[in-house]
């Protein structure tokens, strides 16, 4: 016959062993897949190590289940938030103490008794140089930072929270400026698990009515370092990346730099330096108009002026040319007045010379006249009648 056990003895016997082998707490690596803290205050954790190599649906190689018994999580819980700013929650990649026990009923389970908050911190850098190594291989570090930035943003796409203090001041800041700046929100959760998708899904809003835009905004108030998980994630840093817009980023983090702060083409540090920097950029633009207005006066005044001198020579240098002209003609009017004086008619008659007129007017040569024609000599001092007897030509 052979031996058999009830499933009872056998999980008792799991357990057993289970128990013998791991007599001291150890610690395990995982990440939380579910959280919830019951109304006893009792912490009940699903926990989960993905392989990554497969999808990013259900690629889950071990599961366990996992509890802080409410003695417990206050310490816990406020140990990890002191540390990393954040209350424990899902998805976060965390390293816990836990003994070891398998119930014959419930399976195996593992009761939490510490947890080291730096490991997660550690795991969120190591998770962000991926992200970084990931978008240079891809070739799309520098896209963004390569897209010109019109001289005046005065569209400006804004991709926030609603109720956020970050919001609220960075719209302060644009309405204390005297420009005329449009901006247009696209509203976005910025923590927590939806933010990543949320944010993305905001993106592709914008990129519909990217012509009614001159750049983006991503901003966000004040956090902690653990706030930065959405905005290191590798699907949010490449639609930042390659977007067709130039963007401007004001996450908040004085000390901290994220991944989009990085690809964005304007990184800057909170959402009233986003502000400060649309309004500044409209003021610079401004004074260059002013300074190139002024620029045009002087030029205008410096042509107007070298015109009127100019004009003045040439006035100058016309009225001399006048009356040089009018010299000139006069001289040549007295020298026909004189030409016409000498040859007058009766300056000739008084030099001797006499004008003979027959019956066919005045006679130039011998032919004119017959012989016993009558004809008229005129002479200085009058006229003589004298008849032809004779020609000789």
């Amino acid at each position: 016959m052979r031996e058999s056990f009830s499933l009872y003895e056998l999980q008792r016997i799991v357990g057993a062993a289970v128990e013998q082998f791991f007599p001291q707490p150890v610690w395990v690596s995982a990440e939380i897949s579910e959280l919830k803290v019951n109304a006893t205050g009792h912490c009940y954790m699903e926990l989960v190590e993905r392989d990554e190599k497969g999808s990013s649906g259900n690629n889950a190689k071990a599961q366990a289940r996992a509890m802080i018994w409410k003695n417990r999580f206050p310490q816990l819980n406020g140990k990890f938030e002191a540390a990393t700013g954040r209350a424990l929650a899902a998805a976060m990649k965390v390293l816990l103490q836990v003994t070891v026990t398998h119930h014959p009923l419930y399976g195996l389970s593992l009761q939490v008794t510490d947890i080291d908050p730096f490991y997660t911190i550690g795991e969120a850098e190591r998770q962000r140089q991926i992200t970084i190594a990931k978008l240079q291989s891809d070739g799309v570090w520098d896209m963004n930072r390569g897209v010109a930035i019109p001289r005046i943003v005065q569209r400006v796409a804004v991709v926030s929270s609603a109720t956020a203090a970050g919001y609220r001041d960075f719209i302060n800041e644009i309405n204390s400026s005297p420009y005329r700046i449009v901006t247009t929100l696209f509203e976005a959760s910025m923590q927590g698990q939806s933010s990543e998708q949320s944010i993305i899904a905001a993106l592709l809003s914008i990129a519909e009515r990217q012509e009614e835009f001159d750049a983006v905004a991503i901003i966000r108030g004040g956090g902690s370092v653990s706030d930065l998980e959405c905005f290191n994630a590798y699907a949010t840093a490449s639609y930042v990346a390659q977007f067709p817009l130039p963007v401007l980023s004001g996450i908040g983090h004085d000390k901290d730099t994220s991944v989009v702060d990085m690809v964005a083409a304007v990184p800057l540090k909170t959402p009233t330096a986003v502000a400060a920097w649309i309004c500044d950029r409209a003021a610079t633009f401004d004074a260059q108009l002013e300074y190139a207005a002024v620029l045009l006066r002087e030029s205008c005044t410096k042509v107007t002026q070298a015109a009127a001198l100019r004009l003045e020579q040439y006035q100058s240098t016309l009225k001399s040319s006048v009356m040089t002209a009018l010299e000139r003609q006069r001289e040549r009017l007295n020298s026909y007045a004189m030409l016409t004086e000498n040859f007058a008619p009766a300056r000739l008659l008084r030099l001797g010379f006499a004008v003979a007129r027959g019956e066919g007017g005045v006679i130039r040569k011998v032919d004119d006249v017959a012989v016993g024609e009558r004809i008229t000599i005129e002479v200085a001092d009058g006229t003589l009648k004298a008849e032809i007897v004779e020609k000789n030509g």
